[in-house]
């Protein structure tokens, strides 16, 4: 972060009118999202629960995004590793966790997708399938939604930089910006799609695709939350305006394979990891806090053992819950209004 000679560090969260108690926030979720990723991992390790996918090093940009959205009023549209963002906006860590043990209770699905895959519809977290991709549509439907409806809340959908170059991408971000929608799009850039380094799948910037539909796109240091958090609120600010949509490029790393499933030493090397681990969003705002006195190794500690009691109660609660009936495999699947009223 920014330090101003070698003592002072510059408050650069009252620029953007953050208060204290915001930033310090965004940090406890940064960390949320860390613990219950690095848990999950564990527990799949363990054999209690089947299949993982890690966003880690990924929370700082997810969490700043939040912080500049209205959590009350936008649309919501996460891919598989936006545990950090939707922790934010409400979900709880005994939800993720009924989630990846596929109990009934799980309030995503009800115990029948796989992990990662979000719904609420208290929360406005819409729904996820499993293509890559086709959240960005959906996304661009609801900005057309509140256009039309002449609603003030925007949409905001993320991805990977391999989903940049699925159709689904091109065809959203074209209809976004002819009928200038409300939706931030947001590329979570973390290097690779699942094996293939981004040097090998794009031929340039993510964020210069947007030129080509006519609104504005924006690449950011996606380990710098307060960066994030600056471009996010402008994007939001100029959608509800109605000045369209805005492509936004958060650059960051991929610090854990793939998924559980994966060994990402077979395609990048350990150096190549560890030296992104110096960059680590959380760590940079970590040692930001500590720099304004705003955070010490002693709320460090406490924070941390206020979520490994959380974390444990929600494992314990999810691992006892009961999975769903067989008989129940359909349901939520047919819309039977119809039949019953014999129309």
């Amino acid at each position: 972060m920014e330090s101003q000679g070698t003592v002072e560090t510059v408050n650069r969260h009252k620029q953007l009118g953050l208060s204290d108690g915001q930033v310090i926030d965004m940090y406890r979720f940064m960390q949320l999202g860390r613990k219950y990723d690095e848990r999950s991992l564990l527990l799949q390790r363990a054999g209690k629960i089947n299949f993982h996918v890690s966003g880690i090093g990924q929370e700082a940009a997810q969490v700043a995004a939040a912080f500049a959205l209205d959590r009350e009023n936008d649309y919501f549209l996460p891919y598989y590793r936006d545990y950090a963002f939707v922790l934010t906006v409400g979900m709880t860590t005994r939800e993720l966790m009924l989630s990846v043990f596929a109990k009934a209770e799980d309030p995503n699905s009800g115990g029948r997708q796989m992990p990662g895959h979000f719904g609420s519809k208290r929360l406005r977290i819409v729904t996820g399938s499993s293509p890559v991709t086709t959240q960005v549509p959906h996304a661009v439907g609801f900005a057309l939604a509140a256009k039309m409806q002449k609603k003030k809340f925007v949409s905001f959908v993320t991805f990977g930089e391999g989903s940049s170059n699925q159709g689904d991408f091109h065809e959203a971000c074209n209809f976004a910006g002819v009928n200038k929608l409300p939706v931030i799009i947001f590329c979570q850039n973390n290097q690779y799609a699942i094996s293939i380094p981004a040097h090998k799948q794009l031929g340039g910037k993510v964020s210069d695709r947007a030129l080509g539909y006519g609104f504005p796109g924006v690449r950011v240091d996606g380990n710098d939350p307060l960066e994030v958090y600056r471009v996010v609120k402008e994007a939001r600010e100029r959608a509800l305006a109605g000045e369209g949509p805005t492509l936004i490029e958060a650059m960051m790393y991929r610090l854990s394979p793939h998924s559980t499933s994966d060994n990402d030493l077979a395609y990048r090397t350990k150096e190549e990891v560890d030296e992104n681990w110096k960059k680590d969003g959380i760590a940079a705002f970590r040692t930001y806090l500590t720099g304004l006195g705003l955070w010490s190794d002693e709320q460090e500690r406490d924070l941390v053992a206020e979520y490994n009691l959380e974390l444990k109660e929600a494992i314990t609660y999810a691992e006892n819950a009961p999975f769903p009936k067989p008989e129940d495999t359909l349901l939520h699947v047919y819309d039977e209004s119809g039949l019953k009223g014999g129309a």
